[in-house]
This record gives structure tokens, C-alpha cells and sequence, in this order.
């Protein structure tokens, strides 16, 4: 856990973004990652921090979502980065509504319309297709302005840990709905609602202090490619209105600065909706590969687009380097449009030196060696033929692959480890890796839109050890003094750049390389010393701004993380809007908009009232649904034998609940009951195991009133068979009775 904490902790985008964004990590999820990680972070990097960091709070919060950390056996590093970059990403993941032109789309756009590319488990990418898949609020303010401390310490002690009782997962029965603890919370959650909507009824006009100026947000944390500017703000105090409602006369964000004419509006009729989620983990980490399969029949070629995270590659032995090397399989590789050009350069000499060196020396593995064969061609025939869809049979064909769009980081995962169903092995042959200027245009697709294929190397993972046991340890590189660092529990060496060099490599963490991007935010830092008084002041996005500090690729400038589909702040961001916006002079903003576009441009803040009316009415809603609820299962628990039981699937009950408590946004589907239920003689019967709840007729009459959907589920109990004695008694008595 701490070669894999380290790692991460030497990536300036995401480290950056807690320690200057840290209000944005807002969860109700247990068991809140995001603020334990959060309260690492702070204490990691702040500059009177101890000697050493024990991470009791993100430890105990990962082993009691994933029980596969519990104990003391060895666990994959790999596996613990999925983990909490999953969690992480869950807990910070956020609607994003985009406006887009009713216009035809790009083929790139329509599959990705098709699936989203954040709202995913994290996910690595193996062999060109989808794989396997704070505690409080800060105590010390973040400062990065001491480059001689640069030592940190991370010592897990197992026996301090105390688990929080707070992150007990909620559990929800999955056969009966008949828990009273169950009824005691939908209960409480009616008041919390009605209290809620009593809230937002009182809410009007709302002042806020935006304290955070530009000038002293990019100054906060030091970097090494911006000399922070030493400037004081003379309207320091500033008041920034949230009105509840927007300006009459400027019915038009855009209008209120007719010089930017390219900002997007929100009042266009020609646009609609589209609805993606994303984090800052999928921000920093999702890329995009191209899959092409060709029927090697009728040339049919599908084509998908698959997201990942990380990247798994091979380590190839000699005959798969001495294929990936050869003149004849490069002039395959490059008519199949796959990966052959990184060795286009290699002649005939070089590759029998290098091949017979390799029977002395063991062969020489490089990075672009994996990455090769990872998007070599892959041949689909005998058992793994191809599905084809217009031939409608099993045909043989060429699968191969590229990248559309490379992430700002990139995690690469070499295969070290086999597991067979006996035993595992461990592959210990040596792969070299550059630390500066990794080119991957080999690997790029032609019609992708990327310009910079350019990484450096941030820190390594390495696994000293057998597959059964072994020891992690990171190599890491500072980015306040450029000094590489050896992270070895709580021991913390600086080492040299061939230390790091000779390491057998097991993660690789790469960042995209820009000197164009260091320019420009030394460029904007000089604008910030000529404070040229400003008639105009503009908000804009503290994420966005975190990806110009850090990035080398910030993207058009991003305002919808603080504005809803109307151009105004939601209600629920207007308590703390001040952690999503910066105010910037007008001098900034017009460099930043001519360098980067986007928008939209926001000079005036308040309170949408078209999303508070809804969202007052949702809340009505979830109040009567779950009052309604409540009462009808309450008279069922009091029936003492009822004659019918409805069922109803726990997973979309599960879904309707977090509804009706607030804790997701949107109402679920229809009711979905084909998963727990089979058909028997024309009628739908329970499923032996399934995953269900008993609930009354009026309670599902109700239900499927407002949400629809089926199949209706109905279990009769089984009335208990009279004997025939007991009935010829009572025979006797009642004739007896009839004769008196």
C-alpha cells in the first residue's frame, strides 16, 4: 500500500487537486475515501508535516469495501490501484451536462454516445480489449514552497487501526422487507426530507465572500514551471452575490461581454442534453483505444471505442522479439495498420546483433518492445475465430488497435505474474524504460485529435520477490526539486537516475510532456504582475484551473462543474460555491479564452430558479413516496396471515431507496423483475435464490402505479391440510348441535 500510496502521491495533477480544490471532496458515500485521501494528502505535503504518516483512515475505509485487503497475506499493488482509484472516482463522479449542436456527429462522438467513458469501474485494457474490469476537514493549509523537504514517510500499523463505525456499509435484507430498523430509517429519512424542503423554500438571495482570486490560486502551491506572482489584491473582500434569479437585463451569459461572440450560450433552442459522468480520476487517467476486427472473408471491419485506465502489456520472450524485430513481420505490421513503425528504422544489422547478444546477455527487453507487442495484430482463428456479422458464421480474422486519445497520466501495468491452476511464476526479465521522452506516435491513430505524444516518468512500482511473496517498494520523483526518491516503507532515500533506471519495473506512472504548456503558465503569471485595473471580473471553474496549473493538455475552459443546463449555480452548490470558482481580472480571462476557448463566460452568479422549483418538487415527491411507503408496509407488518406476498427485485428497490433518501439525484426505471423471476406454465414464479423482497398487493399496486414495469410475482403461502378425523368430529358435534 505504500509503494502504490507514493506513487500516486507524485502525480501532480491528482495531488494538485486536493490540496487546492479539497472542498470539491464532497461525498454522503460511505466510507468517504475521498476525505481520507484527502487528509493524507494534507498531511503528506504540508510543510510542518511529522516524520512519518500512518494512513489509518484510508486503510481501514478500503478493507471494508473490498474484504480482500483484510488480513496480512500479500496483496497485488496493481490490484490495490484499481481499488482505490475505483472508489475515488465513485465517490467524486458527477453528472456533466453537455450542450451539444443538433448537428450530424463524428464517428468518435457517436460511439462514445453509445457508452460512457467514466461512469465505469476502473478498468485496464489488455491485449487491445476491455479487461477485468477525510475522516475531518483539514487542519493545515497546503504549502509546497520548501523544496529541501521533500522526504515523506507512510507507515501503515496495523495494530492502531480502528475501524470506524461510520463505514459500516448499509445493508439492505434481501429477502424480506420486514426489518424494523429498515422502517426506523425510512422513517427518519421522511423528516430529513421535509426538513429539506423547508430549506430550500427559505432560500433567497445568498452572499457569498470569494476570497479566492487568481492571483492568490496560482500562487498557493509552488511550482516549478510557474514563478508564482508576489502581487496583493487591493479589492481583497470582494462580495459575490448569488441572486435567486438571473440578471433581467442580460438574459445571455455571452452577452454580458459581446467580445467573446464563440462562447457557448445556454439559451440556443438547437441543442439538447447529454448526460456523462466524470471525476477527476477519469479526467487524469481515462484514454481511449481505437479496436478494429476485419473479417478476413467479406473485409468487413468493426469498429469500437474502449476506455481504460491503465494499460497491461506483455513481456515479450526471444521469438516474440525476434518478430516484433524482423524486417518481414514490420512490413505485415505496418499494412495491417498496426504498430510496425516503431521499428521502421531497424535494419538488418542491428537485429542480428541484438539477436545474438541475446543468447549471451539473456534478450534485451524494452518498453516499446511491450508496447509493440501489445498492439501487434492479433490473428483470430481456430478457437478464438471471429463472430462476423455480416457473414452471419465464425470466420478467421485480424484484430488490432491504436489510441484515439492518450490519458495525462498514464499507468502502465507490465505482466510479471502467471497463474496457472497449480502454481504461479514470476517473470524476472528486465525491461528498460526511458525516465525522460517516451514517444508513443508509433501507437496513435491517424484520425485521432492528439498533439502531444511526448511522457516522462514520474515514479515506478517494483516487486522484489517470488509470486507467493515479496516486498514493494516506489521510485518516485519530487516535482518541486526534479530529485528521485526511493519509498521503502518508512525508509526514504534520494537515488540517482540510474538507481531508478535499473529497476525491475513492475508499475510505470508516465505525465504528457509540453515545454508550449509551461511557457503559457509562465506566460499568464507574467500578465499577473501588470495588474491592469479591470472593469469586468469573470468566474471560472477551480477544476478547470487545476487542469491549466497541472496539465499539459487543460482542454477548453469547463464552467458547467458549477453551472446547471439553465447557465445559473444549482441549488445544492450554492452553500459552496466559493470552493468551485475563481475569480479572474478581465486581462486573464481574455488570454485564457483566446488560447483556449470554451466557456461559457460567467460574470454574475445566482441561483437558478427553474432548478430550485424542480428541485422543491422532487423533494415533495420523495417525501409522499416515502411516506406513502411507510404507512402501506407498516399495515402490512400488523396483517397476522396474509393471503398473498408480492414480489419485487431488491436491486431496483435498492435503487427507488436511494431515490426517495436523497442519495441519487434521479427516480429509477420501471420496476424490473424479469432478473429474479422464470416462467413456468405461462406465469412468472420466483426464482429459487433470487435477489427479492416481499412486499404487500396495495404497496406494489402503488409502486407500479408511478414507475410501471413487471412481471407481477405473486407467492400464495401453502394452507395447511385438516385431517380427516379432526373433520368427521367436527361432523358429529355440529349434528349433535343441530339435534339439540
Amino acid at each position: 500500500m505504500n509503494a502504490a500510496l507514493q506513487a500516486l502521491s507524485n502525480c501532480p495533477p491528482l495531488t494538485h487537486f486536493f490540496l487546492d480544490c479539497g472542498g470539491l471532496a464532497r461525498t454522503d458515500k460511505k466510507p468517504a475515501i475521498c476525505k481520507s485521501y484527502l487528509k493524507l494528502m494534507t498531511e503528506l505535503w504540508h510543510k510542518s508535516r511529522p516524520g512519518s504518516v500512518v494512513p489509518t483512515g484510508l486503510f481501514q475505509g478500503i478493507k471494508t469495501v473490498n474484504p480482500t485487503f483484510r488480513g496480512y497475506s500479500q496483496q497485488d499493488a496493481q490490484e490495490f490501484l484499481r481499488c482505490l482509484m475505483d472508489l475515488l472516482h465513485e465517490e467524486l463522479k458527477e453528472p456533466v451536462v453537455e450542450l451539444e449542436d443538433a448537428h450530424p456527429m463524428s464517428v468518435e462522438e457517436s460511439m462514445e454516445e453509445e457508452k460512457s467513458q467514466s461512469d465505469v469501474g476502473f478498468q485496464t485494457c489488455e491485449s487491445c480489449g476491455t479487461c477485468d474490469k477525510t475522516e475531518n476537514d483539514a487542519i493545515f493549509k497546503p504549502v509546497l514552497e520548501d523544496p529541501a523537504e521533500t522526504t515523506m514517510l507512510i507507515q501503515d500499523d496495523d495494530n492502531n487501526s480502528i475501524a470506524s463505525k461510520d463505514w459500516q456499509k448499509e445493508k439492505i435484507p434481501s429477502n424480506k422487507l420486514k426489518q424494523t430498523n429498515s422502517m426506523e430509517d425510512l422513517e427518519k429519512d421522511a423528516n430529513a426530507a421535509s426538513e429539506t424542503t423547508e430549506c430550500l423554500n427559505n432560500q433567497g438571495t445568498v452572499k457569498v465572500q470569494i476570497h479566492s482570486r487568481f492571483s492568490e490560486y496560482i500562487s498557493d502551491v509552488h511550482m516549478n514551471d510557474i514563478s508564482a506572482a508576489q502581487t496583493s489584491s487591493s479589492n481583497e473582500g470582494m462580495n459575490s452575490r448569488l441572486s435567486n434569479s438571473p440578471p433581467k437585463s442580460f438574459p445571455s451569459c455571452s452577452s454580458l461581454a459581446p467580445v467573446h461572440k464563440k462562447v457557448s450560450t445556454v439559451s440556443s433552442p438547437k441543442r439538447k442534453k447529454c448526460k456523462k459522468y466524470r471525476s477527476v480520476i477519469s479526467d487524469i487517467f481515462d484514454g481511449t483505444i481505437i479496436s478494429s476486427v476485419q473479417c478476413l472473408t467479406c473485409d468487413r471491419l468493426s469498429v469500437t471505442l474502449e476506455t481504460f485506465q491503465d494499460l497491461s502489456l506483455p513481456i515479450p520472450g526471444k521469438e516474440d522479439l525476434a518478430k516484433l524485430h524482423s524486417a518481414s513481420h514490420q512490413t505485415s505490421l505496418v499494412k495491417a495498420g498496426s504498430c510496425g513503425e516503431a521499428y521502421a528504422p531497424q535494419g538488418w544489422i542491428a537485429f542480428f546483433m541484438e539477436y545474438f547478444k541475446s543468447w549471451f546477455w539473456g534478450p534485451v527487453v524494452t518498453l516499446q518492445d511491450c508496447l509493440a507487442a501489445f498492439f501487434a495484430r492479433d490473428e483470430l482463428k481456430g478457437d478464438n475465430m471471429y463472430s462476423c456479422g455480416r457473414c452471419k458464421k465464425l470466420r478467421n480474422g485480424v484484430k488490432f488497435c491504436k489510441v484515439q486519445k492518450f490519458p495525462e497520466i498514464l499507468c502502465i501495468h507490465l505482466k510479471r505474474f502467471r497463474h496457472e491452476l497449480m502454481f504461479s511464476t514470476k517473470i524476472g526479465t528486465h525491461v528498460s524504460f526511458p525516465l525522460e521522452g517516451l514517444d508513443l506516435q508509433p501507437f496513435l491513430a491517424k484520425d485521432s485529435p492528439a498533439q502531444i505524444v511526448t511522457y516522462d516518468l514520474l515514479s515506478v512500482i517494483c516487486h522484489h520477490g517470488t509470486a507467493s511473496s515479496g516486498h514493494y517498494i516506489a521510485y518516485c520523483r519530487n516535482n518541486l526539486n526534479n530529485l528521485w526518491y526511493e519509498f521503502d516503507d518508512q525508509s526514504v532515500t534520494e537515488v540517482s537516475e540510474s538507481t531508478v533506471q535499473n529497476a525491475e519495473a513492475y508499475v510505470l506512472f508516465y505525465r504528457k510532456s509540453s515545454e508550449e504548456a509551461q511557457r503559457e503558465r509562465r506566460r499568464i503569471s507574467g500578465l499577473l504582475n501588470m495588474m491592469e485595473p479591470s472593469l469586468l471580473q469573470f468566474y471560472v471553474s477551480r477544476q478547470w484551473l487545476n487542469k491549466f496549473k497541472t496539465f499539459a493538455e487543460p482542454g477548453p475552459i469547463s464552467n458547467n462543474d458549477f453551472l446547471c443546463m439553465h447557465g445559473g449555480v444549482p441549488p445544492h452548490k450554492a452553500n459552496f460555491i466559493e470552493d468551485l470558482v475563481v475569480m479572474l481580472p478581465q486581462n486573464i480571462w481574455d488570454n485564457l479564452y483566446s488560447r483556449y476557448g470554451g466557456g461559457p463566460a460567467v460574470n454574475h452568479l445566482y441561483v437558478c430558479h427553474t432548478c430550485q422549483i424542480e428541485s422543491e418538487r422532487i423533494e415533495k415527491r420523495r417525501k409522499n413516496e416515502l411516506e406513502m411507503f411507510i404507512r402501506l408496509n407498516r399495515a402490512f407488518q400488523e396483517e397476522e396471515s396474509p393471503s398473498t406476498f408480492y414480489c419485487i427485485s431488491m436491486q431496483w428497490f435498492r435503487e427507488w431507496e436511494g431515490f426517495v433518501k436523497a442519495k441519487d439525484s434521479d427516480p429509477p426505471g420501471p420496476i424490473d423483475n424479469a432478473k429474479i423471476a422464470v416462467t413456468k406454465c405461462g406465469n412468472a414464479v420466483l426464482k429459487q435464490g433470487a435477489d427479492s423482497g416481499q412486499i404487500s398487493e396495495e404497496t406494489w399496486n402503488f409502486l407500479q402505479s408511478i414507475y410501471g414495469g413487471g412481471p407481477e410475482i405473486i407467492l400464495r403461502p401453502p394452507v395447511p391440510p385438516v385431517e380427516p378425523d379432526i373433520l368427521q368430529t367436527e361432523e358429529k358435534i355440529e349434528l349433535e348441535t343441530h339435534g339439540l
